[in-house]
């Protein structure tokens, strides 16, 4: 077995762990069930997820046993670990949906199959025939208010004036942490881990155990994915970065670990990249020498990439990058196109537009949003600002037909060094 404490250790990935001297040996010892929780608030997982998940993967590779549960009761809920105010409650539709992407999205990261092979589980599927009165009996009685309390997700959420913390969310720590002792009974779950804000929840549910069944269980945290500054990573202008390539395209993803300060490049590198400490050490290295060709970003960009978006993803995200910079477009497909272009407006327009005498350039990019009018269309031609499929075109007289397609329907048009659209042209693609 691997010396996986070793290996967290050196990356700076334990912030917090119970029996800190016994754990490597008794992980060494034979394989361990070990779980993390997820939240279903959306239908995909998030970059704040990747230190779960990619936690969970590092243990399944050192020999054990990952389970990750999907938290479809305690998602009704909301965890108030870390929040400043009551969570928007899903309906049950909405929650199935998000169920369902976070269980699919988990078989990017780990391996279903063989001895230790990863398991899924919904705390949803034993919640749901609780009735409240046994619920009472059976799991509050072992349950001391003054612990609950103590705790500072709930104290801090006490002090405040407007509203405080709702008895839905108070109740949470102790879902929760029967989670916990569930998985020891009918898993074998003898360790979670989780960010530093749930070290309460999980002594929570190693005391709830201890109480209920007479166990000893462990726990691990992590630091939460921060900047250096202390804000949250995986928040741009446009929003969340997720792990779906709906949502976030992989060029997208790639463009925003290639965009992570240096600052941040070494610390992202450890916690989460599967590359050894000696090639870290000599990108931190290179950095210091040489910051500007930002060798770690691109290093960690591409690792993850591929293992979020697999390597047509990265290909994508490659390909992307270079048209971004100017590279020519051609003979890629709708599909392609798409994925590059996935944050780019588009414009469906008529295919006849490109037979006969073809479409006015001026016209295409008035239609595509490039140009207020057809005189700042011809200002912008005139001026050698025009691009079609990143080739230049200065003249104001061009029409576009069908050799000036990028893919099967598709026309890719810019304007100065960054402003891009699509053109669609229906009854092309088939």
């Amino acid at each position: 077995m691997n010396d996986i404490i070793a290996e967290l250790s050196w990356r700076g990935l334990i912030h917090q762990s119970t029996d800190e001297a016994f754990l490597p040996e008794w992980l060494a010892e034979s394989p361990r069930a070990i779980y993390a929780g997820f939240d279903p608030t959306a239908d995909s997982l998030h970059v704040g997820s990747l230190m779960p998940l990619l936690q969970l993967r590092r243990f399944q590779q050192a020999g054990h046993r990952p389970i990750l549960l999907v938290g479809g009761a305690t998602g009704m809920i909301g965890d108030p670990s870390g929040k400043s105010e009551e969570r928007n409650l899903l309906s049950l539709e909405q929650l199935e949906a998000n169920v369902h992407g976070v269980q699919q999205q988990a078989r990017t990261f780990l391996d279903f199959s063989g001895d230790n092979a990863a398991v899924v589980v919904n705390n949803f599927e034993w919640m749901r025939g609780f009735a409240y009165l046994d619920f009472l009996r059976d799991i509050g009685k072992n349950f001391p208010v003054n612990v609950m309390l103590a705790k500072d997700s709930v104290k801090s959420r006490l002090g405040r004036d407007e509203g405080g913390i709702s008895y839905t969310e108070f109740s949470y720590m102790l879902l929760q942490a029967y989670d916990f002792a569930y998985l020891n009974q009918h898993h074998g779950c003898e360790l979670q881990l989780g960010g530093s804000d749930q070290w309460g929840n999980i002594t929570a549910g190693i005391d709830l155990a201890r109480r209920m069944h007479g166990v000893k269980l462990h726990g691990i945290t992590f630091p939460l994915l921060t900047k250096a500054d202390g804000s949250k990573m995986g928040k741009t202008e446009s929003g969340t970065v997720w792990l779906s390539p709906d949502r976030t395209s992989p060029y997208a993803f790639y463009q925003y670990w290639i965009n992570v300060d240096d600052a941040d490049a070494g610390t992202c590198l450890r916690f989460l990249t599967d590359l050894d400490r000696a090639e870290i050490e000599t990108l931190d290295e290179q950095r210091e020498a040489t910051p500007e060709k930002r060798e770690s970003q691109r290093r960690l960009a591409e690792s993850l990439t591929r293992l979020v978006h697999g390597e047509g993803g990265l290909e994508t995200a490659r390909r992307a990058t270079a048209i971004f910079f100017g590279a020519e477009i051609d003979a890629l497909s709708d599909e392609q196109l798409s994925e590059i272009f996935a944050d780019v407006s588009s414009k469906q327009l008529a295919g006849d537009l490109l037979s006969g005498e073809g479409f006015s350039l001026i016209d295409a990019f008035c239609e595509a949003g490039l140009a207020k009018s057809k005189g700042d269309a011809r200002r912008t031609i005139k001026q050698g600002g025009a691009y079609v499929n990143n080739r230049r075109i200065t003249d104001i007289d061009a029409r576009l037909d069908a050799t000036h397609l990028a893919s099967q329907s598709m026309t890719v048009l810019r304007s100065g060094k960054k402003r891009y659209a699509l053109l669609r042209f229906d009854g092309l693609g088939a």
